[in-house]
């Protein structure tokens, strides 16, 4: 992938395709930041933080499974989440890519986008940007969620730059 092919935010059109067309953006551009890396590329760290783009994948598959999917729509948590021992280790999403292979890193936040998607598509479906999420209490609406998912996304994206310069000189927006 390259910066060229990620889709453009529309400069003019209502508050939803604002929202997810920025949103679409920065999840290309963490695609096209970890696009090419074996598993040593994505278990990369920049000293003095244990941060990776391996991790940060992951991580983001868990927020989209969390925001999205437990929040949101109000389903159980989707595998691998489920299983997990948050207790034992509240960093798993985080530390678990440096046992797994770069195509089910991967797979697993392609996976957690496309559910992302679908369940926005379906929550949208029959309500609007301020219909509020079905955990109760429900506090938070499809546009905190979007907003929130930005902001998750863009502050990664920056983590994103550095490391993969560090990696292999990689630059760009």
């Amino acid at each position: 992938m390259s910066p060229d092919e990620r889709p453009e935010p529309p400069h003019a059109t209502d508050e939803l395709g604002t929202l997810t067309g920025f949103l679409e953006f920065l999840r290309a551009t963490l695609a096209w930041k970890t696009d090419g890396l074996d598993e040593a590329g994505l278990r990369a760290t920049l000293p003095p933080s244990d941060m990776t783009l391996g991790g940060m994948l992951h991580h983001l598959a868990f927020v989209e499974d969390y925001w999205f999917g437990y929040r949101l729509a109000g389903e159980q948590p989707a595998p691998p989440w489920d299983a997990v021992d948050w207790d034992a280790d509240p960093d798993w999403d985080w530390h678990a890519p440096a046992t797994l292979d770069a195509a089910t890193v991967r797979e697993r936040w392609t996976a957690a986008v496309e559910r992302s998607r679908r369940l926005l598509a379906e929550i949208l479906a029959d309500g609007d940007l301020g219909t509020l999420e079905r955990r109760e209490p429900a506090r938070v609406s499809v546009r905190y969620v979007l907003t929130h998912m930005i902001e998750e996304y863009a502050r990664h994206a920056g983590h994103a730059d550095l490391l993969r310069q560090s990696i292999d000189g990689l630059v760009g927006e």
